[in-house]
């Protein structure tokens, strides 16, 4: 039995970070180049990118030490993401620290950060070692 299970898993987890990828090639469709404040703006105000109505707030109290953003859902499913200060001037980089939540404000937990990572570098037409070494990068500026 749990052979079975592993392999539903796998499944499950295989069709999802497919659907990651085709919404983030249709985000970049869209709204590509995702390299700024609008072009955030349109991206998250599209609910076929993005699932859940999303507020962007720059405010690091809610975040964890050398988190440089966090997602926070209401009940009604409406999403805030907060995003630590520093990136409110720094509006290239913004497109990476947002890009790596959409998944989970899409998807909640079953949304891994090998998925966010997928995702964020397929929208911003990088490769994953080097998102995922940028993203480093940045999470070092809040600490």
């Amino acid at each position: 039995m749990k052979r079975v299970y592993r392999g539903l898993k796998r499944y499950g987890h295989e069709a999802l970070r497919a659907h990651v990828l085709q919404i983030a090639d249709l985000g970049r469709q869209r709204h590509g180049p995702i390299d700024g404040p609008a072009a955030l703006a349109a991206l998250l105000a599209d609910r076929d990118c993005v699932r859940f109505e999303t507020d962007l707030v720059f405010d690091a109290t809610p975040l964890e030490p050398g988190f440089f953003a966090d997602s926070v859902a209401d009940e009604g499913q409406r999403h805030t993401l907060y995003v630590h200060p520093i990136f409110r001037e720094r509006p290239d980089d913004l497109s990476f620290v947002v890009a790596y939540h959409i998944p989970s404000i899409c998807y909640g937990k079953m949304a891994s950060s090998d998925d966010a990572e997928a995702y964020g570098a397929r929208l911003l037409g990088l490769e994953v070692d080097d998102y995922y070494t940028r993203l480093c990068q940045l999470a070092e500026l809040t600490e």
